[in-house]
C-alpha cells in the first residue's frame, strides 16, 4: 500500500507555516515510497532528526542536502539554498495544539513538567536541559497482551 503524502494529513494551517521546501521533500518521499527510517539511515541521522529536516525544524548540513538530493531526485542547488539557513523552530504548531497526537505530547509536559523539573534539579542541580544540544528517538514496544506502546527517549545536554 503506498504511503499517504504526509502534508495531506497535517492540514492547510500547518502546511502554510512550513518552509517552501517541505512540500517538495514530502512529495519526493511519497513518490519513492520511503520511510523516515530509510531516509535517516541514508543521512546517518535519527528518524526524528530526519523528519525535523522535512518540517524545517532542524538545519541541514551541506552533506544532508547532497544525500537528500541524490536519494529523492531533487535539485541540490535549490534545496541547499532553502535548507541550510537558520531554522524557524516552533512555528509549525499553534498553541495549544489541536492535532490530537501533538496535543497529547503537550499534555504530558503539562502534567509531568514540574515533576521532570524537580527530579532533574535533584539529579543535576540548578540548570536546564538543552533543546538544541538534543537527541530524541521513538521506538515501539509490544507488551505481553499484544498492546503497542510508544517509547520516546529525550536526551538533552544539561
Amino acid at each position: 500500500m503506498p504511503q499517504q503524502h504526509q502534508l495531506a494529513t497535517i492540514g492547510a494551517t500547518v502546511e502554510s507555516q512550513l518552509p517552501i521546501f517541505s512540500s517538495l521533500l514530502f512529495q519526493a518521499k511519497t513518490a519513492k515510497n520511503l520511510t523516515f527510517a530509510q531516509i535517516a539511515e541514508h543521512l546517518d541521522r535519527s528518524e526524528v532528526a530526519c523528519a525535523a529536516l522535512f518540517y524545517g525544524q532542524a538545519r541541514a548540513s551541506p552533506e544532508d542536502v547532497e544525500k537528500l538530493s541524490r536519494l529523492l531526485d531533487v535539485d541540490a542547488t535549490q534545496l541547499g539554498e532553502q535548507m541550510t539557513g537558520f531554522p524557524n523552530r516552533g512555528t509549525s504548531v499553534t498553541m495549544p495544539p489541536s492535532e490530537p497526537l501533538i496535543y497529547r505530547l503537550y499534555e504530558v509536559i503539562q502534567n509531568y513538567g514540574y515533576a521532570y523539573k524537580a527530579v532533574m534539579n535533584e539529579k543535576f542541580g540548578d540548570g536546564i536541559m538543552s533543546g538544541v544540544c538534543f537527541k530524541t528517538d521513538v521506538d515501539k514496544e509490544v507488551d505481553e497482551t499484544g498492546a503497542a506502546w510508544a517509547v520516546i527517549t529525550m536526551k538533552g545536554k544539561w
